[in-house]
């Protein structure tokens, strides 16, 4: 993985993470630009399959002023995910069959400067079991403030 651009934290929060996924997207240029320019958020973002095929709904890239309106795109649009076809099935199998949900973890420009994007399959947390994240966080740092005061 190259440099990191936008990270869905919420979702490590929300679900317990199976299996990645690295998947490309497909994008226009002013909405390249707005991802170099670091205007992207993933918070809210799901992945849905429409005709055998994985999009991204609700990630949110911002546009430039310097963009020419009309270059520009829509913020909240939907973008077509490039995967192979046996992820792509796999990924259709544990949602529709065994109730899982795909979301986006990361997105990334690799080393030729292409835009990827991490999504992974996942199921969704009971509340207590993100009490006992959230417990396990704070212990962790207790912890490293006590070795860092010893």
């Amino acid at each position: 993985m190259g440099e990191t651009i936008a990270k869905n934290k919420k979702a490590y929060h929300d679900y317990f993470i199976e299996e990645k996924f690295e998947a490309g997207l497909v994008l226009a240029g002013s909405e390249v630009k707005g991802i170099r320019a670091n205007r992207v958020n993933l918070k809210d973002s799901f992945i849905r399959f429409v005709n055998s095929e994985a999009f991204l709904f609700n990630a949110h890239i911002g546009r430039l002023e310097t963009t020419h309106h009309y270059y520009t795109h829509e913020e909240r649009g939907s973008r077509k995910l490039l995967l192979h076809k046996k992820q792509l099935v796999k990924m259709k199998k544990a949602v529709e069959k065994d109730g899982y949900t795909i979301v986006p973890l990361q997105l990334y420009f690799n080393g030729r400067n292409l835009v990827k994007i991490q999504i992974a399959i996942a199921k969704g947390k009971q509340l207590h079991d993100k009490r006992q994240d959230l417990k396990a966080k704070d212990m962790k740092r207790d912890i490293q403030r006590a070795m860092k005061d010893y």
